[in-house]
């Protein structure tokens, strides 16, 4: 249908229901404007037909100004600079209901430094790094020195940063009151110059513990935050001259000093092995703590928080069975896979806890440590982990190598606990570090998957190398195993133990 209007303009509205050929005359677009005079021109011959005014519109109004920092404002025009601080430009002061401070992160109506010289908010937009940088700093507050950006704060990490804010002043007054001291008269003694005060640091270490007892409720992410950021404080703190000390590792400023940080290092080592941190937000952290002010009596703890993340190739290509040695060129440079053996048992009870015994396994074979005499009662329990893993005869062979088997370190339970568990292919459910746990009377036993009992040739075997490698199952072995009914087991070790000590007794 065509319809013609006297304002100047012909609206043209296509119609489906037309045939084939009224619709060759007319425009693929459904509806079109055109010029009145251009229509008249190719089709003179229609005439005028008056319009339906099927839309009409009764009401407008503008549209609702949505909240904007200032220079984004629709209302008062904004002049850019990079870092004018001094006075507003132009009309940058002037806002409307809905402007925010880019700064502040608030109404512009509720802000202190708008207009105010030497800072002037009003300035401030997203494209010069100056203003970027002042708000990284005013909303991340002590957050900005882990490196955060906004997108990483959430508000657990926000309430570490108020928590953190509120300490530092409470620690200041405290640290203010024991520079000061107290007269040697208060706590009993006859002094020789009168001059002389006691400084005790009890009191700031106490409230510094307090903290880091708080830190330990609270998200894992925020919990090292506030325990790293009051590091930071504490480790500045120092003893003023002409004092007397207290007798008391509390009471004396180093050696608090020393026992708060092992503390937040040991606690923060935890986390970064545990807690399931990304690659990145471990970085962070030893970032942040490569950048302390380290005083002289703490600089061996310099590197405490070198930790490998999970996900270090290393690491990776070690627990994936991959590497077997431990080494790794990296861009010229050797990589070794040394821990610390703290480190060691935590991967080792983290690995334990996830089940995966047989990357366990991988690692304590392959990762050099700092203590031998710990990291081998760790190793001396890769045989029961095998065992855990459903592999008994790589267990055995674990348990028996050629030099200094972890067999020959077995006591009568732990014999006796080995035995049970090849015999009845169940394990103790525990977390373990060294053999002695092993034997916890109050443990659940579970089977094994995918395990099969040995046979009784196979106990016996097993039983005679025990007795020939293991002089204190040796020497207990009848008291632990034949006392009581006898079982047809018994009865099959004994008949083959019973040569064995005959030989070593003509021997001894």
């Amino acid at each position: 249908m065509d319809s013609a209007v006297d304002s100047g303009a012909i609206i043209i509205l296509s119609d489906d229901d037309e045939d084939d050929d009224e619709k060759d005359c007319v425009l693929e677009n459904s509806v079109e404007i055109v010029e009145k005079k251009a229509l008249k021109i190719s089709d003179s011959s229609a005439s005028p037909i008056p319009l339906d005014e099927d839309l009409v519109v009764t009401f407008s109004r503008r549209a609702e100004v949505l909240p904007h920092a200032r220079y984004d404002c629709p209302i008062h025009p904004f002049m850019a600079a990079d870092c004018e601080t001094g006075a507003p430009l132009a009309v940058n002061h002037l806002i409307c209901n809905q402007c925010f401070c880019y700064i502040c992160d608030k109404l512009a109506s509720t802000c202190v430094m708008w207009c105010h010289s030497g800072v002037c908010h009003c300035n401030s937009h997203k494209k010069s790094e100056f203003w970027n940088n002042l708000r990284n700093s005013a909303l991340l507050g002590r957050l900005k020195n882990f490196n955060f950006t906004l997108s990483e704060i959430d508000a657990h990490l926000r309430q570490a940063e108020t928590m953190l804010q509120r300490f530092r002043e409470e620690l200041a007054i405290l640290f203010s009151i024991f520079l000061k001291g107290k007269p040697v008269e208060v706590y009993g003694v006859n002094p020789s110059d009168e001059h002389i005060l006691i400084h005790d640091y009890t009191p700031v270490y106490e409230f510094v513990s307090t903290f880091l007892n708080m830190a330990d409720k609270h998200d894992d992410r925020a919990a090292a935050i506030m325990r790293l950021g009051a590091a930071e404080d504490f480790i500045q703190h120092y003893t003023g001259s002409r004092v007397m000390l207290i007798q008391s590792p509390m009471a004396n400023t180093s050696e608090a000093k020393v026992m708060l940080l092992q503390r937040v290092i040991s606690s923060v080592r935890r986390q970064m092995v545990m807690s399931g941190f990304t690659s990145e937000f471990i970085h962070k952290l030893q970032d942040f703590y490569k950048r302390l002010s380290l005083p002289a009596e703490l600089k061996n703890l310099r590197n405490s928080l070198c930790i490998r993340p999970w996900d270090d190739v290393l690491l990776v290509t070690v627990l994936k069975g991959q590497n077997v040695l431990g080494v790794r060129k990296d861009k010229g440079k050797k990589d070794v896979l040394i821990e610390e053996i703290s480190v060691v048992l935590l991967r080792a009870e983290v690995l334990q806890r996830q089940q995966r015994y047989r990357e366990l396994c991988r690692y304590l074979r392959v990762v050099q440590t700092d203590d031998f005499i710990l990291f081998q009662l760790v190793k001396d329990l890769t045989p029961f982990f095998m065992c855990l893993e459903g592999d008994f005869p790589r267990a055995l062979l674990n348990l028996f190598p050629s030099v200094a088997p972890p067999a020959s370190r077995f006591t009568p339970r732990t014999f006796l606990l080995y035995l049970s568990i090849f015999k009845t292919a169940a394990a103790p459910k525990l977390i373990v570090s060294q053999l002695a746990q092993l034997c916890d009377p109050e443990a659940s036993w579970e089977p094994i998957k995918g395990a099969l009992p040995l046979k009784h040739d196979g106990l016996v075997k097993f039983t005679l190398r025990i007795l020939s490698c293991c002089s204190a199952v040796f020497t207990d072995f009848w008291k632990e195993m034949l006392i009581g009914a006898a079982t047809d087991l018994s009865i099959c070790i004994a008949a083959h133990a019973v040569p064995l000590l005959n030989t070593r007794g003509s021997r001894a």
